[in-house]
């Protein structure tokens, strides 16, 4: 895996995501958002920008997480930007995330909802 790899397309996220959260990588996780990307945790706050995004992560991985791919629902594209979803392992419902292609034409996640827990019926 190379640190500096680049999603060339949006599913490519959430794979770099979950190779550098297993390596305890917060900065290159960081670096998969654009600069004021929202990331909707900790539940029921949100983390804004990428430093507080890295920051978040450095705290999170310290206590050496292990995450899975989760299978990805279809992805939907308008133009530049992106939803992509998968479902949750832990049947926690979907993440879903918003990404935007960027003018070298790679992607970045803009909007990110990790934690998404349905109403109950």
């Amino acid at each position: 895996m190379s640190n500096d790899e680049r999603a060339q397309e949006p599913d490519d996220l959430t794979r770099l995501f979950v190779e550098r959260a297993n390596a305890g990588d917060q900065a290159g996780i960081a670096a998969l958002y654009e600069e004021q990307a929202v990331m909707a945790y900790p539940p029921g706050s949100q983390t804004v920008g990428r430093d507080a995004i890295r920051a978040l992560w450095e705290k999170v991985l310290a206590n050496a997480p292990h995450f899975e791919q989760e299978p990805p629902l279809p992805t939907l594209i308008s133009g530049d930007i992106a939803l992509t979803t998968t479902l949750a392992k832990d049947g926690a419902g979907a993440r879903a995330q918003v990404a935007r292609r960027q003018p070298d034409g790679t992607w970045l996640r803009l909007l990110d909802q990790p934690e998404f827990i349905p109403p109950a019926p």
